[in-house]
């Protein structure tokens, strides 16, 4: 958690505080980030790999094992539209666990239309019992701020409810990682309604790493991000400011001072979404926190 201090007092949050121990990710085809990891990361840094869905399982666990081995701890995405059955689900894990050391994972449904099996939803997989077998007790799960393109609000707080139920059953530790947005207020607000929802999981908030605005665009169209980026495209000034690509500044101190002024929200941190660019958002993060 962020808040370092017990007191009536405590210390306000800055942007280098509220960047430490910020996460990444890298999909399996990103050889160049994944070979020079070692240089851009600290050891100990927690890098997620993204599951494609044409991606064969031996890349994952592959690029699991480069992580590792360069003193990361990756954080496999276990996507249940990708899998099989049980058994491929069986497999995976204990690769990832074997060959890597894995000890947690992002639990996702995944976006393809048709599964590739029996499994079509992250709660299938959390109700499966495979990672406790595989001696897994962290996961995370996926967090939409400003809701998803395909599924109503009340579906996924549904959803939201019965994997955190699930998960609990199952004895497994979960963080909550939300999609990308381009304003702070939505993320705030989701945080806030999380909580008067009676949800204690820390919750891990999602950022746009720099990218070039047609980068940003473009995933931010298949993300579904919604609200902010309609208001970003209305406010030129901001637009110009984080869209362009050159930093993502002025929305993560927007979202510092909005945990100054509301505390108590349980965020954990910063995941950041590199868009295949995982030395630029690294080099960023280093001059923030000077």
């Amino acid at each position: 958690m962020l808040d370092t201090v017990n007191s009536s007092h405590p210390p306000r949050l800055t942007l280098s505080g509220l960047l430490d121990g910020f996460t990444t990710e890298v999909t399996t085809r990103d050889d160049a980030s994944i070979r020079d990891i070692a240089k851009t990361l600290e050891p100990g840094s927690h890098v997620f790999i993204a599951s494609l869905p044409k991606d064969k399982a031996e890349r994952q666990v592959e690029a699991a094992v480069r992580l590792a081995d360069a003193g990361m701890v990756p954080v496999p995405h276990i996507v249940a539209r990708n899998l099989t059955d049980r058994a491929a689900l069986d497999s995976l894990l204990g690769d990832l666990v074997r060959r890597a050391g894995v000890t947690q994972a992002l639990v996702l449904a995944g976006d393809r239309d048709d599964p590739a099996g029996e499994y079509s939803a992250a709660l299938d997989l959390l109700q499966s019992g495979c990672f406790q077998e595989h001696g897994l007790r962290s996961i995370r799960l996926s967090a939409y701020p400003e809701g998803h393109p395909r599924i109503s609000d009340e579906a996924l707080t549904k959803a939201r409810a019965d994997k955190l139920a699930a998960a609990e059953a199952a004895g497994l530790e979960v963080e909550l990682v939300s999609q990308f947005c381009f304003e702070a207020q939505p993320v705030l607000d989701y945080a806030e309604a999380l909580r008067a929802a009676g949800v204690t999981a820390p919750f891990r908030v999602g950022v746009a790493g720099p990218a070039d605005r047609k980068t940003l665009l473009k995933y931010a169209m298949i993300c579904g991000v919604g609200p902010s980026l309609r208001a970003l495209k209305e406010r030129q000034d901001l637009a110009r400011n984080v869209m362009s690509g050159e930093t993502p500044q002025g929305l993560l101190q927007d979202l510092a001072d909005g945990l100054n002024d509301r505390p108590g929200l349980g965020i954990s941190g910063i995941h950041f979404f590199t868009f295949s660019s995982l030395r630029q958002t690294a080099d960023w993060v280093a001059g923030a926190r000077i």
